[in-house]
């Protein structure tokens, strides 16, 4: 049997999840009568405290409407170096927002007040002015790491100082509130638009959801019709992230107990590096010594002939991600499957 680390978007719908969309009430969301659509929206915005939601095919969907609809051509945009909108969405605001995306290097994705109060643009006809800061937790790239809410409140306050808008990327922010105990409408306080995903840990098969006020989701609804995202009898798909919302968060605590047990198993093996302090919910950022002379995807190729996969994202760096569909005793087999390589 095969062990899949390689991310949490290879998680696949439950029986039940199959049953429920299958049998969903649907209509015309274009319309806005598609009446699953409209529920999970309303549920989602309800969570996270906002007015109103907009169901989208994708995280990066999610993000680029939010973009658009908080920015106008030629201004900028603040974020961390290695913040998803810039390093894996293709160039998507430049393409389709025309603003400008200034990256601060942060500290396990953690971009702090004073950063950011640094990046912020003078009144000056020469500079494009500061409109909007992107953050993103839990931060992929940095191993899943959380973004602290003390510092969120911080920044929040300089915003509004600024009369900037926020963003937050919150693909696994359902990871984050499992993890602190912070609940989701605490987080969303601090934010003039929140995108979630439903595909990742939490197992539905498609989509993310984007809410703010309702101006906001107006305008949003727009840009997503732009970008060919509006969708017909979507509550099939909607149905599917509507039952994981209502039954597996609480499921993610497994997914970061999982995680921790395969750091641990993993940092303590000969070639192999683990900084334990970033293994804060469901991604573990591995390293090889480079005395080694194995790089990552030579590490990566070996677990798969032997029925692990990771996926190599740096020269000397492999990233295991724990799902719903990966349990202890699969962590306990790859961590033996580590030990023979």
């Amino acid at each position: 049997m095969i062990v899949d680390l390689r991310s949490d978007t290879f998680t696949k719908p439950t029986p039940k999840m199959r049953d429920v969309m299958a049998q969903a009430e649907v209509g015309d969301d274009v319309f806005g009568e598609d009446p699953t659509v409209n529920e999970l929206q309303e549920a989602v915005a309800d969570l996270l405290g906002k007015e109103a939601g907009l169901f989208a095919a994708s995280g990066t969907m999610g993000n680029q409407v939010a973009i658009n609809a908080l920015t106008q051509p030629g201004q900028e945009v603040i974020l961390d170096s290695n913040a998803h909108v810039f390093y894996y969405e293709a160039g998507a605001p430049a393409l389709l927002s025309g603003v400008q995306l200034r990256t601060v290097n942060g500290k396990n994705g953690i971009l702090t007040k004073e950063q950011i109060e640094g990046a912020i643009r003078a009144e000056n006809v020469h500079f494009p002015p500061t409109s909007l800061i992107c953050l993103e937790n839990t931060h992929n790239r940095a191993g899943g790491t959380i973004f602290p809410i003390e510092e969120m409140r911080r920044i929040r306050k300089l915003a509004d100082e600024h009369n900037i808008q926020m963003h937050l990327d919150g693909a696994r922010l359902w990871n984050a509130s499992v993890a602190t105990g912070v609940s989701l409408r605490e987080y969303g306080k601090y934010f003039d638009s929140i995108s979630v995903c439903f595909s990742k840990g939490l197992g539905a098969p498609v989509g993310s959801c984007v809410v703010g006020d309702r101006d906001f989701i107006t305008r949003a609804h727009r840009y997503r019709k732009i970008y060919g995202g509006g969708m017909r009898q979507a509550g099939i798909l909607a149905a599917g992230a509507l039952y994981a919302v209502r039954n597996h968060i609480p499921k993610l605590k497994e997914d970061h107990d999982n995680a921790k047990l395969l750091a641990e198993g993993v940092a303590s093996l000969p070639g192999f590096t683990v900084d334990m302090k970033s293994v804060q919910t469901n991604i573990v950022m591995i390293d090889m010594e480079e005395d080694t002379k194995r790089t990552a995807n030579q590490v990566a190729e070996e677990l798969k002939e032997k029925s692990v996969l990771v996926l190599a994202i740096g020269p000397y760096r492999i990233r295991a991600v724990t799902h719903l569909d990966v349990s202890r005793d699969d962590i306990l087999k790859a961590i033996d499957i580590f030990k023979t390589i």
